[in-house]
């Protein structure tokens, strides 16, 4: 029998302890502040010319560090180790493969407060979103390890006096692992997990913002006794690397998260069937979303905009499942709007050394530049009221921004712009808003704040969402508590920390013996 996993606890920043232990975490980054880390092939390290710098976002004169950058030829070599890797690692016990993901689940809780640490340095997170991330990523790890177990003879299937079935799982192959920077730890370590746990070996191109988690990811790997050849660590350009691993004849499977600009253009790329090729690649997506918060006649006005900027601005509303849009019922319209106001304007926004401060920068310069642009488009589609103010001058800070009284036809309702901005959007009736939410290309997370409850069982079947919440923000899922991942252009259905994604990164196999 699995016993189930309770997802590990976020740190309470109140308590002194907490607070100090966190401190040491920062120290403990700082006296590795600025090394070099090499790429990873069959546990080789390999130094190269080109490099990748990561640098503070909330201070672009720190260097958190320097990163070796893959060449065509590296992505060649990591591709043949894996492919030998895999005819060994494939038949290695379900058993030992899940060990090693407790292991290294144990490895980072022991130094959770560094990886945090970290992130706030290279991602800019401020504490508790930070301490969110490290979470999930042990929690990840955890789940995917008990899940492996829960399945690994696979499912019972009829059989008759005359013959035995049996129906099991066999891993895939090796899987292009292609992680993004916003959750630049446990994103990236739960696709990995998810691809090693299942019998997979994997070439891991992490996002270019924050190559350094992850290489010390890797490290946590290697400790925790996962053999060499099975992660290959290949950070290295989209346009060259990416597209040559999305491309090759070898590459089984691919998993991504990111834009979905570059993920329409992983799915096309991954659909061609190149020479050598005997299989249709699997394509596992997470794209981002355009998401809403709607608030009803009925609702608790200050649960609403207390809802609204905790799921808008948390880590500057660079999560593929913030809030940047709040269709609210005009009955409670103005209620809300300037509760949210108030709200908004007592946020702290600046460099996230302490816990006091809320907000910390966007990721970099090309994300600032384009948060600003739809600051700028907003200001012709609705009224500035809340924030709307940038500096580059040290970091890349953005004050979190309200646009009200926003046509739900302007471009603010229907463009992600991953930022810390906000359109507030006036409906005639619950209908109305619904209508407004559902009018989008993406579908990945949506909240419901009301105490009716025929809008709640409405909203249930007719909001198209892959993840709904109810008197809640539209953020925050856990790993086995609420699977995540979304419809449409959101990306390919699949459920992160969910009962069923590790099928996704295996194949089914019936055999049948006549008695």
């Amino acid at each position: 029998m699995v016993v189930p996993y309770k997802h590990e606890p976020f740190t309470d920043f109140t308590v002194e302890e907490n607070r100090l232990a966190f401190e040491k975490g920062l120290l403990e980054v700082g006296t590795y502040l600025g090394e070099h880390y090499d790429l990873v092939i069959n546990g080789e390290r390999i130094k190269t010319e080109d490099q990748l710098v990561s640098v503070n976002p909330a201070n672009k004169a720190e260097i958190i560090g320097t990163v070796s950058k893959a060449t065509k030829e590296h992505a060649e070599k990591a591709m043949q180790v894996a492919d030998e890797t895999f005819k060994t690692w494939r038949k290695s016990k379900p058993e030992m493969r899940a060990d090693i993901l407790f292991r290294a689940a144990a490895i980072v809780r022991r130094r959770k407060h560094e990886f945090s640490a970290l992130l706030v340095k290279e991602a800019g997170k401020p504490w508790n979103e930070a301490d969110a991330d490290t979470a999930e990523a042990i929690d990840f790890m955890e789940y995917y390890g008990r899940q492996m177990l829960s399945i690994k003879d696979g499912f019972k299937v009829e059989s008759r006096p005359i013959e035995y079935n049996r129906f099991t799982y066999i891993p895939l192959g090796i899987g292009i692992i292609i992680s993004p920077w916003n959750f630049a730890f446990a994103i990236m370590a739960g696709m990995t997990s998810a691809a090693v746990v299942s019998g997979n070996t994997v070439l891991l191109k992490p996002a270019s913002t924050t190559p350094v988690v992850a290489a010390k990811f890797i490290e946590v790997l290697e400790e925790a006794g996962l053999p060499k050849g099975v992660v290959n660590y290949v950070p290295g350009s989209g346009a060259e690397v990416g597209d040559y691993l999305v491309d090759h004849p070898r590459t089984r499977f691919v998993s991504f998260t990111g834009s979905r600009d570059v993920g329409v253009r992983i799915y096309e790329r991954a659909a061609k069937v190149q020479e050598g090729q005997i299989w249709l690649k699997r394509v596992i997506a997470e794209m981002g979303g355009k998401d809403t918060i709607v608030v009803d006649s009925s609702a608790d006005v200050e649960l609403a905009a207390q809802s609204i900027v905790a799921s808008a601005f948390g880590f500057s509303g660079q999560k593929c499942s913030a809030c940047s849009r709040a269709v609210i019922v005009e009955d409670v319209y103005d209620q809300v709007l300037e509760r949210a106001i108030e709200l908004t304007n007592n946020l702290s926004v600046g460099e996230t050394l302490s816990p006091s401060v809320y907000m910390g920068p966007v990721i970099d310069q090309a994300a600032y530049d384009k948060i600003m642009s739809y600051i700028e488009i907003g200001s012709s589609e609705g009224k500035l009221v809340a924030g709307g103010i940038g500096n580059d001058t040290k970091g890349f800070f953005i004050s979190p921004t309200i646009f009200a009284d926003v046509d739900e036809e302007a471009r603010l309702m229907k463009e992600e712009i991953f930022g810390p901005v906000v359109a507030f959007c006036k409906a005639k009736d619950f209908d109305h808003a619904l209508e407004i939410a559902n009018h989008t290309d993406y579908g990945l997370t949506g909240a419901v704040i009301t105490n009716n409850r025929d809008h709640i069982e409405k909203a249930r079947e007719d909001f198209h969402v892959g993840n709904l919440y109810f008197n809640r923000g539209c953020t925050g899922a856990i790993v086995g508590y609420q699977p995540f991942g979304g419809f449409n252009m959101s990306g390919t259905d699949s459920k992160a920390g969910g009962p069923d994604y590790l099928l996704l990164h295996m194949q089914a196999k019936t055999t049948s013996e006549m008695l």
